[in-house]
């Protein structure tokens, strides 16, 4: 188990968005989180990365480094917490005055502070593992939303993160980028990285997740393998939204 999540829940003010989220991440697995609209999809992914930082709940982690988000959490920890893992951002968030290769090695250079000549060589790599090699001393305005989605990819990986997190990866893309893009986190799931994904890509996440988490008003309503949830949901709420975006 990389990570067990108990009783994870965030408000912002009054507004409660995650009400008490258990769930479990097991190294090596996809897990795909799907649901509708403002039902705390995005809300939850950066929860995991303190991007927002929890209201309640315990953040467990294999290697013995837990967060108990009841307490006051103090700087250096949360700093831990977002060393672990590598977001990925639905509007690409790359730097737009630096290369695509600087855009990979900023994080680890400033953040890690490693060795320039290692990054540089590390940057090259996946660049080429995400097919754009030949774009790296473009600029993002230079690149089409598909290649900046990959450099994303790129800049996630540098860090080496035990967790790869993605929030909706292609729903800003035209339709004919989005394959481009999962088939380079197809690749990263077949190589054993561990991945939490929001998405609305049905077939995608047949094809990848070894859970599916289905999401609505900040609940957890159903998880389990995407044979189960995907293709015979036990839920009626489940079995609505699937029928809406299956057949919109």
């Amino acid at each position: 188990m990389l990570l067990s999540i108990k009783r994870l829940a965030k408000s912002f003010d009054d507004l409660e968005v995650l009400k008490d989220i258990n769930m479990d991440i097991e190294k090596g697995t996809v897990v795909t989180i799907m649901g509708p609209s403002g039902s705390g999809k995005t809300t939850l992914l950066r929860c995991l990365n303190a991007l927002e930082e929890p209201t309640n709940g315990v953040f467990s982690f294999d290697d013995g480094f837990t967060l108990d988000f009841q307490h006051k959490i103090n700087k250096n920890d949360l700093l831990t917490l977002r060393r672990k893992s590598g977001m990925v951002f639905q509007s690409y968030n790359l730097f737009p005055h630096k290369t695509a290769i600087e855009n990979v090695t900023e994080g680890p250079i400033i953040v890690q502070r490693r060795s320039k000549e290692e990054v540089y060589e590390q940057a090259n790599n996946l660049l080429k593992k995400v097919g754009l090699e030949d774009k790296k001393d473009l600029y993002p305005h230079q690149l089409s939303g598909g290649q900046q989605q990959r450099v994303g990819i790129a800049r996630a990986l540098a860090i080496e993160p035990d967790l790869l997190l993605f929030d909706e990866p292609t729903s800003a893309l035209d339709p004919e980028l989005v394959g481009d893009v999962l088939s380079v986190i197809k690749d990263l799931a077949n190589e054993g990285w561990t991945i939490v994904i929001v998405t609305h890509e049905v077939q995608f996440a047949q094809q990848v997740s070894d859970q599916v988490i289905f999401m609505d008003g900040g609940y957890i309503v159903e998880q389990g393998p995407p044979e189960k949830v995907l293709q015979n949901p036990s839920e009626n709420r489940t079995q609505q939204f699937l029928q809406r975006i299956l057949n919109p």
